[in-house]
């Protein structure tokens, strides 16, 4: 999945900024979907943050800022930005941890 950092992807949202998630019923409070033609760990394809965008979306093309690399699940998250080196480890943590809260992971940037 590194070899996508950097790299610019386009994101079809299936969970918008203020959904809900389906099973756990927790909030988004940013928008989230996938890559298409991708393949990840989990045989679908790979899903995707989209930060720094303030709105719901339908679709989003940026920049891959960041690999989420989770330690105890079988598929990792990228993140997605229209701008690079925007955001440190930090920030993006701070931005995923309503999800990746519930995980062992870390995060890889392009910084």
């Amino acid at each position: 999945m590194e070899k996508y950092l950097g790299e610019k992807v386009n994101v079809i949202m299936d969970r918008p900024l203020g959904s809900n998630h389906p099973k756990y019923n927790y909030l988004y409070t940013l928008n989230y979907g996938y890559i298409p033609n991708t393949l990840s760990g989990d045989g679908e394809e790979i899903d995707a943050y989209v930060i720094g965008e303030f709105e719901p979306l339908e679709s989003f093309t940026g920049y891959v800022v960041a690999l989420i690399k989770r330690e105890n699940d079988i598929e990792d998250k990228l993140v997605v930005c229209k701008d690079l080196n925007k955001y440190n480890n930090d920030q993006i943590y701070s931005l995923v941890e309503f999800q990746e809260r519930f995980f062992k992971s870390k995060i890889i940037t392009t910084i």
